[in-house]
């Protein structure tokens, strides 16, 4: 089969959240597949870690990047010789023309229930345009039963038009132990004197950051950080003022974007993972943390529950008070939260998910 990878979402520096899937994803369809032939369309050119081109994959870029989906893209896919089979999106904005049937990946359809939080064009760019690539979609995929059951409610989709194949973890990164003495220099870094807890994520509305500040407020008394860490996305700033207010700047630190070689040794050191989200369509960083050994607290909304399963702390997001419960919930169930946790994560791969992604593409041909 000849197939278009749309790759511009993997072709990031600092990746996170759908950027992260769709580099992932990218190699590991990358190492899955040697049979089939890839064109990954980009408006410019690959960044050094994305797969190396060879027989069966290659690189295109088109212009221009200004208006890419909406004039460059589509016309090159049209234009491109031989005719493609299918057109693959790892992301939820598809090209608004296309010459050959479309896959595309949807993440979650959390701003429909919170449309407060997210800036007004974010909100209907993701609105009308994931409305749009869903519609002209022959099969979606997503990355939790959750999230599927949403498409099917809020779009009256055919359930057996969507794929639920779940993320995995870069295993490379977390392949050998971390040592007490690269958690020692992560911390020296990043200035934690303290045990602490941890929030890894975007700051924005969604993650309910100044919950989870209030519930810590009610843990100060303990000796403990808060390291909030993660790039800005947007709406943060009440973050920030949040700290103040309660009193908390000598106890929380703020780190921003994590590089990659840092989040092993930052996970492992925490004695608690909170990520007390009013929605997520996954949460990856949860999983890196169960495979670390890390207790995880997370909300009883979105998909959290389900990948979490019966691993991790499950809170109401809504109440600092039981966030706080659960924090110190997982402090006493510590050690079974760990070996839960560990059972948890053995269905998340990046070689399953790209071979069940593979088994939808492939559909396309018949």
């Amino acid at each position: 089969m000849k197939i278009a990878l749309i790759g511009y979402e993997a072709n990031v520096t600092h990746r996170v959240g759908s950027n992260q899937y769709a580099f992932e994803l990218l190699k590991a369809l990358y190492q899955e597949d040697h049979k089939n032939h890839y064109t990954v369309f980009l408006p410019s050119p690959p960044l050094s870690d994305l797969p190396k081109p060879r027989d069966n994959w290659q690189y295109k870029i088109v212009g221009p990047k200004r208006f890419w989906n909406i004039l460059g893209l589509p016309l090159a896919l049209f234009r491109y010789h031989p005719k493609l089979d299918v057109v693959f999106n790892p992301g939820h904005y598809c090209p608004l023309f296309s010459p050959a049937p479309l896959v595309v990946s949807i993440m979650d359809l959390g701003y429909l229930k919170f449309p407060q939080h997210f800036p007004k064009v974010t909100y209907w760019k993701l609105k009308f345009w994931t409305a749009l690539s869903i519609k002209r979609a022959k099969n979606l995929l997503t990355i939790s039963q959750r999230t599927k059951n949403d498409i099917i409610k809020h779009y009256q989709i055919e359930p057996k038009k969507i794929t639920v194949a779940y993320p995995g973890y870069d295993q490379d990164k977390f392949k050998k132990k971390v040592s007490e003495q690269e958690i020692k220099e992560v911390k020296d870094r990043y200035k934690i004197k303290d045990d602490y807890l941890l929030f890894l994520s975007t700051l924005k509305p969604s993650k309910n950051i100044e919950g989870l500040l209030e519930a810590f407020a009610q843990l100060k008394d303990q000796n403990l950080s808060l390291v909030i860490a993660g790039k800005k996305g947007w709406m943060f700033e009440t973050v920030f003022a949040k700290v103040k207010d309660l009193d908390l700047v000598e106890k929380v630190i703020f780190t921003d974007f994590v590089p990659d070689d840092d989040v092993p040794a930052l996970l492992t050191g925490a004695k608690v993972f909170v990520l007390p989200s009013f929605w997520e369509g996954f949460g990856i960083p949860v999983v890196e943390a169960m495979v670390v050994g890390t207790p995880v607290v997370v909300s009883n909304v979105g998909s959290l529950p389900e990948v979490v399963g019966e691993a991790g702390v499950i809170v109401d997001p809504k109440s600092p008070q039981d966030i706080a419960r659960g924090i110190k919930e997982a402090f006493k169930k510590r050690e079974e939260l760990i070996g839960r946790g560990f059972k948890q994560v053995s269905q998340y791969d990046w070689g399953k998910c790209a071979r069940k992604v593979l088994k939808v593409l492939l559909e396309e041909k018949k």
